[in-house]
């Protein structure tokens, strides 16, 4: 692991984030600390949703006026900021979504009501958020497909060195996050692809806690499906990608028919239109395609490689101050092998409690099952709590995480 850069500032990105300056329960400053499950927007993102509607805003690709043209060149602009964002081959390997849960589904269908049959089998992880174990569930009740998963060991990474007895002959498609969304877990994603091809399966990657924390490049990975949500990296709501190799967009069949994703349409048929068109059926989400655009510079402005050292220290920190606590235990591997997520059970406290007492002190912290129920089931727990962060997060703000644990297992009464 490179050292990281202590030279990094978080307080130069703070004041372009308005609601960072927001006080809650009166005069409390706002610790935000849930940027796993959406995060905040800057400035720079906001007014490029008020420009755009104030003074751009016409539906795209459709009119032949002057205000059309320039929604359109704009919002394949933003196009081409996911493009290069993530080193894909073509600018129409990129497909707008309305988030990852949409990118993921729409494989699913597209691909898998096609080429998935009877006895094939999808080989998913235990670590999987629902988005991408649900889709292959209904796909296996539509198809009459096999779910396989690899299992999870106590260290919170999988157990890779079962992969090859789980890929089988059968094996169509294996769908597995780039990074766990509790245990903040970082998947070889490399070796996995690498296995999955050489049986003749096919890689969809759930790169939504992955695409905003580091550099991504889609080409080197070789993933034939990569989805993603630009809400998590300081984009609108709303708005995803979906990114597929050319050759299988082509095989794949439309998700959602309607307008735009045609090229003619008679009484007895219809003719799909060219990529990326044919699967952004109706009038898209432009305005929220240009704020992830922007979003874009913003983070190619400060550089992945500085976002993902800052994480790191911040989570170093982090399993100091929840270790100097006590009575708490961490989920996941250590610092090394996991991003910006770290998930604890506080001994003797429902996970609810304690998001609810950290509230108290501002803390803003996630409570729950985070949409991985199989996981927790797993790992013997009903829910746990979820701190993560992003580059406008500080060493501060970890310290005030732990003041607040403290104080929670006192309201609670529980012995360090």
């Amino acid at each position: 692991m490179p050292e990281p850069d202590t030279s990094f500032d978080p307080h130069r990105y703070r004041s372009d984030f308005p609601i960072l300056g927001t006080q809650v329960r009166g005069n409390t400053p706002l610790v935000y600390l849930d940027n796993a499950a959406s995060t905040q927007r800057p400035r720079q993102v906001i007014q490029s949703l008020v420009d755009m509607y104030e003074n751009k805003y016409a539906n795209v690709h459709r009119g032949v006026h002057w205000l059309s043209d320039q929604s359109t060149e704009l919002y394949e602009e933003a196009r081409g900021n996911v493009q290069a964002f993530i080193h894909a081959a073509q600018r129409h390997e990129v497909i707008f979504t309305s988030g990852t849960t949409s990118a993921i589904n729409l494989v699913a269908h597209g691909w898998g009501d096609r080429y998935i049959h009877e006895g094939d089998e999808i080989l998913l992880t235990v670590m999987e958020h629902h988005s991408n174990i649900v889709p292959w569930q209904q796909l296996a009740q539509r198809r009459g497909c096999v779910i396989q998963y690899v299992p999870l060991a106590d260290d919170g990474r999988l157990e890779l060195d079962r992969l090859n007895q789980l890929i089988t002959d059968k094996t169509r498609l294996v769908a597995v996050t780039a990074v766990s969304n509790v245990l903040g877990t970082i998947n070889p994603l490399e070796r996995i692809i690498e296995a999955s091809h050489a049986a003749g399966a096919l890689v969809l990657i759930d790169a939504a806690q992955s695409v905003p924390h580091g550099a991504v490049n889609v080409q080197h990975w070789g993933a034939d499906f990569v989805a993603f949500s630009g809400h998590k990296m300081l984009g609108p709501t709303g708005i995803g990608v979906l990114y597929g190799r050319e050759q299988l967009l082509d095989q794949m069949d439309p998700f959602l028919g309607g307008g735009s994703m045609i090229r003619r349409v008679k009484l007895d048929g219809f003719e799909s239109a060219e990529l990326p068109a044919k699967f952004e059926a109706g009038t898209p989400p432009i305005v929220s395609a240009i704020g992830l655009g922007a979003a874009i510079d913003y983070l190619q402005q400060i550089g992945m490689s500085a976002i993902r050292q800052h994480e790191q220290r911040l989570v170093q920190h982090a399993h100091e101050v929840l270790e100097r606590v006590g009575g708490v235990k961490i989920l996941g591997p250590g610092v090394e092998s996991k991003t910006g997520i770290v998930s604890f059970v506080v001994e003797g406290v429902h996970g609810h409690d304690v998001a609810q007492l950290c509230d108290r002190h501002g803390v803003a912290i996630r409570a729950g099952h985070h949409c991985a129920m199989p996981l927790h089931k797993r790992l013997g727990i009903t829910a746990s709590s979820r701190a993560s962060f992003y580059f406008y997060n500080t060493m501060e703000e970890v310290d005030l995480l732990g003041e607040a644990l403290v104080d929670a297992k006192r309201v609670m009464r529980v012995k360090t």
